[in-house]
């Protein structure tokens, strides 16, 4: 029997649950018949019609269909009456990606969430992929409750934001995320979407951000029911969520999403507000920004309308939660992806910054000292984007930066020898300049391990490295306090101020002051030695004249057995100018080690 059904009074998009039945609303502008098929109807096509809203959306009340069914769109074109069978656009939950789209229950209890995110200033990141950062070799990727076990041990090493590289459903089991077939819904493998709301709580209740890696330069292309969704297209391509033209063409494939079509553009919009305020993310990483506002990575030309997407999204989380992040993954070093949309800009608060991880990267794997460039490395820690340093994320490893043709930094050091001294002792010595350079810290997962090779989505971490490398592990933690002012002896590092006052190209060491607002406990001075010989006493310029302690020395054998212990002691500076400032003292410091000092409070 076919029901007679009217347009439904509930709002959303989608499965919409309700007492006694579930909504569904779809947009499908070129059907002239829809209906919605599942497990409460025995898969019957004409059971549950669906009534257009004269928009190109149609919608229903389905009284019997509740949570847990299954179910899909039928679809019938309007012009060939071809029946299309496709997942919700929408499905918070699917079986699998070429699945079935599951009605799911929305209601989750946050009332027990007693979380303030941490300042933007304060913030070290740890980018994650679930799929490999805890889990065995072989069988099944890893899930998200495996990340929830090891908050405890992220806690300790000082993190205070996680990263996740994506989690919508994607074809197969393995994957970097990065070809959403269903955007709404979290990849089953992992766990689900009511998996990674309580990974979200556990992780506030630890005072952990949450930061969540979107891609909306793309879909698919695999497994994609987005594609051709109604039956309509041109020139072949994808159809009412796609360019059907040239703009359609990504890296990745044909199907760049059509940000000029207002409904697409509300479907992006709904996606990133939903991992928002739904699953209370603190933030989102947009992937590829550059492959959003232009083509072909740049070199093809302006596409408008995604950049007043950009802007559109990003003024609509700063006007409902202005707290949240929003990081561009632009790698263009182009100022206006963080100027305000008022200005122009695009309007996100930090994007990565190519600036820095080049020249660093290049800087700590060249293979003879002389060969490396201190200037470079000058312009690194001195780059900005605007007036406030915190606009950057800066690095020496991220997924990108360790595959595609690239490795780990200790790997790239020494190939099929990470585990050397010179990897040990360069590899760390980037890793010191990423938590006294001014701007966000981040690592990737396995960093603090000297995980070596290079990332692969099949090859989980190594936890047995953090028994054989446990020094280097507690060098990184060392660091992220010192850079968090855990002890409040380093609060410049947390400041937006740097000068880069001595900058040795011959011998290979470089100093730079870091400040906040000056004084006791807050001024910092940094030097690197960035070469393979020690020095008993160097003079270097201080801001203030006193006693200025060593907070850090990357040389200590605490960290390594076989690091040298360069005594890199305390020392008293002295009126008389150097470097551009008032005082002078000097250092002893080891080769390839950065040294930390301050005044006591």
């Amino acid at each position: 029997m076919i029901s007679t059904i009217s347009i439904s009074s509930h709002s959303g998009m989608g499965a919409i649950p309700y007492d006694g039945g579930t909504a569904f609303r779809v947009w499908a502008p070129f059907a002239h018949g829809v209906s919605v098929v599942g497990s409460f109807n025995n898969w019957t096509q004409d059971r549950n019609p669906l009534t257009s809203e004269g928009n190109g959306y149609w919608s229903a009340d389905v009284p019997n269909a509740k949570i847990g069914d299954e179910y899909r769109f039928a679809l019938v074109n309007r012009d060939t009456d071809k029946t299309y069978s496709r997942n919700d656009p929408y499905a918070r939950e699917v079986t699998h990606s070429s699945g079935n789209s599951v009605i799911h229950d929305p209601d989750f209890d946050w009332s027990s969430e007693n979380y303030t995110m941490p300042s933007w200033h304060e913030m070290v990141i740890y980018e994650m992929h679930v799929g490999t950062f805890y889990d065995e070799p072989g069988g099944a990727p890893g899930k998200l409750e495996g990340i929830v076990q090891r908050l405890g041990y992220l806690q300790d090493l000082g993190i205070n934001a996680i990263q996740l590289m994506p989690l919508a459903e994607f074809a197969a089991d393995f994957s970097w995320g990065y070809n959403p077939a269903n955007p709404f819904a979290i990849e089953k493998i992992y766990g689900g979407i009511r998996e990674f709301k309580e990974l979200v709580k556990e992780a506030h209740s630890r005072g952990i951000a949450v930061i969540l890696d979107v891609v909306y330069n793309h879909f698919g292309p695999s497994d994609l029911d987005l594609w051709q969704f109604d039956g309509w297209s041109e020139n072949g391509k994808g159809g009412i969520y796609f360019y059907n033209d040239w703009r359609s063409k990504t890296p990745w494939g044909d199907t760049r999403p059509d940000y000029g079509r207002g409904e697409v553009r509300q479907y992006l919009r709904d996606n990133a507000l939903m991992w928002l305020e739904k699953c209370h993310v603190d933030g989102l990483r947009w992937d590829s920004t550059v492959n959003i506002r232009t083509l072909n990575n740049g070199s093809g030309g302006d596409i408008p309308e995604g950049w007043s997407f950009m802007q559109w999204i990003n003024d609509e989380i700063d006007a409902k939660q202005p707290w949240k992040l929003t990081i561009a993954e632009d790698l263009q070093n182009n100022e206006w992806i963080t100027k305000d949309t008022g200005a122009g800009g695009a309007g996100f608060d930090a994007q990565w910054d190519s600036s820095f991880v080049y020249p660093i990267r290049n800087a700590i794997g060249t293979l003879n000292d002389c060969d490396r460039n201190m200037y470079a490395v000058c312009d690194a820690i001195n780059h900005r984007y605007g007036t406030d340093c915190f606009e950057r994320v800066i690095y020496t490893e991220s997924h990108d930066e360790v595959a595609n043709g690239r490795s780990r930094v200790p790997e790239e050091i020494w190939h099929d020898n990470a585990g050397s001294w010179f990897s040990r002792k360069r590899s760390t010595l980037g890793a010191a300049l990423v938590f006294t350079a001014p701007g966000v810290p981040m690592i990737f997962q396995g960093q603090e391990l000297l995980e070596d090779k290079w990332f692969n989505d099949q090859d989980p971490l190594d936890w047995k490295k953090l028994e054989t490398y446990c020094g280097i592990h507690d060098m990184y933690r060392d660091l992220i306090r010192l850079r968090r002012n855990w002890y409040n002896e380093t609060k410049g590092l947390c400041g937006q101020h740097v000068n880069v006052h001595h900058v040795n190209n011959n011998d290979k060491v470089i100093a730079f002051h870091r400040w906040e607002n000056g004084g006791l406990g807050d001024d910092v001075i940094v030097v690197a030695n960035m070469a393979d010989r020690s020095y008993e006493s160097y003079n270097i310029g201080f801001p203030s004249e006193g006693y200025w302690r060593v907070r850090f020395n990357s040389d200590w054998n605490g960290y390594s057995p076989d690091f040298g212990n360069y005594p890199g002691y305390d020392t008293t500076a002295s009126w008389g100018a150097k470097d551009g400032m008032s005082c002078n003292g000097n250092v002893g410091i080891g080769p390839y080690s950065v040294l930390i000092l301050s005044q006591d409070n």
